[in-house]
């Protein structure tokens, strides 16, 4: 039987956690944020990092019952058997990392040329990074791990060193526009009406818990890791956000497709456009590097339990699950090729997708309320606190966001048009997988003591 190893230390697994969140994307819709709320989008900060914090206890209790490989789909199946399981993975990671992929490696590509070689096809820079780091998780989950170090201490490095710059007072290059820290946008307490925008800061932190068989020290590991992500990527982003708005205008901000790029290069010239440009492109390396090794291990998981062929749950001689990488590298590669992934046509099923992964914080909600009432003595490494408290708010605050995507009426009727198509292709074929190929009854639960002390055995059911 393949197994997995177990190599990754703290900093590893903190760098899996922050290298997912902190993307291209993300630094969009931080300046984008600030743009539209000024300071006041500190309070939308605030109110995703709680959301978050949610989702963290709900996600560190389940992985340290099950420090499994598998992730969501493993914590779902004791809880409501496979037919939901597979939606968690597919809707919440498999179709949302798809697009954000291949959309990252877009972008990638678009600010490498615009600002290193004009006269470059942005699809060759794609393609390049994208082989690259398909190659790295191919190697294993060492070459993956340092590979994520040193991108997000990079990236974190620079982008807490320019927000010090911005807001220090020292005499930099670029001349301020503004600085008010009561400064805000008309919006008033409506800020908190750009809460679901501001969770794309912190979402995908979760991504450490399906390497839970690579971890050291799981039930340990994974719990700090999980609340040192969160803490240092708030205070990165708020750090950025207050030096943007310093040099750059509200509206400016709001309305730009590179607002980070536009920020540091009125800081700093073209010194800050290139040292952002940097910034950006390991920032698409790190988002790529996690979504391949994490996503990968999620398939494994589901190919070693039958809820996928099983190809995908064999490993490589150097213990990596290859088979999910060269899948999701080569979407990735289908949708640069062909065009689809493009600033234009990607954003809107990138927030789609985000629906769709709030779907799956919901299910691990519900997941950690079901097992605490059929399994109340099981150990736990980690239990949230006040009892189901913060699941029962993370649920209410997530369903939230999820019907306040946009404040922009036709933006908000795409992105649930796509999240519809998203949850119909998914639900169609988990129903179909569980009924057809594992011929199961689609609710039908797996025994917490099977996938804990045998993660890889379906026989046995609850």
């Amino acid at each position: 039987m393949s197994q997995l190893k177990r190599t990754i230390g703290l900093w590893g697994a903190t760098a899996i956690g922050v290298g997912i969140v902190v993307s291209s994307s993300a630094l969009v819709s931080l300046g984008q944020g600030f743009g539209a709320g000024g300071t006041g989008f500190i309070f939308a900060m605030l109110a995703a990092l709680i959301l978050m914090v949610f989702a963290y206890a709900s996600f560190t209790e389940l992985s340290s019952i099950m420090p499994v490989a598998g992730g969501i789909n493993h914590y779902t199946l004791p809880a409501m058997g496979p037919f939901v399981g597979i939606i968690a993975v597919i809707s919440g990671y498999v179709l949302v990392s798809i697009f954000s992929g291949a959309a990252e490696a877009a972008v990638a590509g678009i600010i490498f040329t615009d600002v290193f070689a004009p006269g470059l096809d942005p699809v060759i820079v794609s393609v390049t990074i994208t082989v690259i780091i398909a190659l790295i998780n191919v190697l294993g989950v060492k070459a993956f791990s340092s590979f994520q170090v040193a991108l997000t201490t990079l990236l974190i490095g620079s982008t807490v060193i320019l927000g010090i710059l911005g807001i220090s007072g020292i005499e930099l290059p670029g001349e301020p526009v503004q600085y008010s820290m009561n400064m805000a946008s008309e919006t008033g307490w409506g800020v908190l009406g750009l809460t679901a925008l501001a969770i794309w800061l912190f979402i995908g932190i979760e991504f450490i818990t399906p390497m839970a068989e690579e971890t050291k020290r799981p039930n340990f590991t994974i719990p700090i890791a999980i609340g040192i992500g969160l803490t240092v990527i708030f205070i990165a982003n708020m750090l950025f956000g207050l030096a943007s708005i310093k040099f750059v205008s509200l509206d400016i901000l709001a309305n730009s497709a590179s607002p980070h790029v536009e920020a540091a290069s009125a800081m700093l010239g073209r010194t800050g456009q290139i040292w952002m440009g940097v910034a950006a492109i390991f920032a698409t390396a790190s988002t790529m590097n996690t979504i391949i090794g994490s996503v990968a291990r999620m398939l494994y998981g589901m190919g070693q339990r039958g809820q996928l062929p099983k190809v995908f749950g064999s490993l490589n001689r150097f213990g990596a699950p290859w088979v999910g990488v060269v899948f999701l590298s080569a979407l990735f590669l289908i949708l640069v090729l062909s065009g689809t992934a493009n600033g234009e046509t990607v954003g809107i099923l990138i927030l789609a997708g985000c629906f769709c992964w709030l779907v799956t914080y919901c299910i691990a909600h519900i997941d950690v309320m079901i097992l605490r009432f059929k399994y109340p003595d099981v150990k736990r490494g980690f239990k949230s606190p006040f009892g189901i408290t913060f699941q029962i708010l993370g649920l209410l605050g997530m369903i939230y966001v999820m019907f306040n995507m946009s404040p922009d009426p036709d933006e908000a009727r795409q992105i649930y048009k796509y999240s519809l198509i998203f949850l119909g292709i998914t639900v169609i074929f988990a129903a179909w997988w569980v009924k057809f190929k594992m011929k199961k009854s689609l609710f039908e639960t797996v025994s917490l003591e099977k996938i804990t002390n045998d993660p890889h055995n379906e026989d046995e059911t609850a």
